[in-house]
């Protein structure tokens, strides 16, 4: 293998690393934005719960004041009763008094489900308050764990940027110009070894990144110069290690 194509490995060797790296560091980032954002769904299910006791119970206190001006109006028609002077106006009293003995049980039946709907619905909010403290515990947990392992991949990722620049100034600035290109798109894998199958000739030829066929045209130039060459497939730039075709996989 040519000295180019060797100088392009040991810059992937570093590269691949500090994808892997990178990958790590957002993951712990978004590991406390997740968090957060798992609070504030959490503290909204919980306002809703809230907010929906306050208004039932609300409900039931204007239930209960409608109740209260009823049973005023049957004290009082019930003093007007034992002032009635006929039957007829005995009778009519009556049955406005029943009407409203009516409409209040029937207050007092709403009454009486409005406040088992906000009990249920504050031993919800319970739990989702349970929940929201948990979530912020979480949260300074995660916080504090992450704060360490961003700091400690940071500063990975500054000696492996040290690394892959020196690395970089070891390759032409043609042939580093197509890797970097190709790095973007595959994580740092911007190259694919030429895999050899068969035990004689004629060989196969896969490429290592894509594993679809490839021409002998690669294999035979790489054998012979040091320059690049990428996959039909995918794109990647090739290299061989010339130890012998009929060693390698098959």
């Amino acid at each position: 293998m040519g000295t180019m194509l060797q100088a392009l490995l040991r810059l992937q060797s570093v590269e691949r690393q500090l994808a892997q790296v990178r990958g790590r560091l957002k993951t712990r980032q978004n590991a406390v934005a997740a968090q957060q954002h798992r609070i504030e769904q959490v503290k909204k299910d919980y306002e809703a719960l809230h907010d929906k006791a306050m208004q039932r119970q609300k409900d039931a206190d204007r239930v209960g004041l409608d109740l209260k001006g009823g049973e005023d109006k049957v004290s009082k028609y019930r003093a007007v009763l034992n002032t009635a002077k006929t039957n007829k106006e005995y009778a009519a009293i009556l049955t406005q008094i029943n009407t409203l003995k009516a409409d209040n049980a029937k207050q007092e039946d709403e009454i009486l489900r409005i406040m088992q709907e906000v009990e249920s619905v504050r031993a919800e909010a319970a739990k989702a308050k349970a929940q929201v403290d948990a979530e912020e515990k979480r949260l300074a947990e995660v916080t504090a764990s992450s704060a360490a392992e961003i700091q400690r991949l940071t500063g990975m990722h500054d000696d492996l940027s040290a690394q892959r620049a020196a690395a970089a100034g070891d390759v032409p600035s043609e042939a580093l110009a197509v890797f970097e290109r190709i790095a973007v798109n595959y994580d740092g894998e911007a190259m694919a070894i030429v895999e050899v199958h068969g035990k004689r000739p004629p060989y196969d030829y896969v490429c290592g990144g894509c594993y679809m066929s490839l021409n002998a045209e690669h294999a035979n130039a790489l054998k012979v110069r040091d320059e690049i060459r990428t996959c039909d497939n995918c794109g990647r730039i090739l290299y061989m290690e010339v130890t012998g075709e009929g060693a390698k996989k098959d």
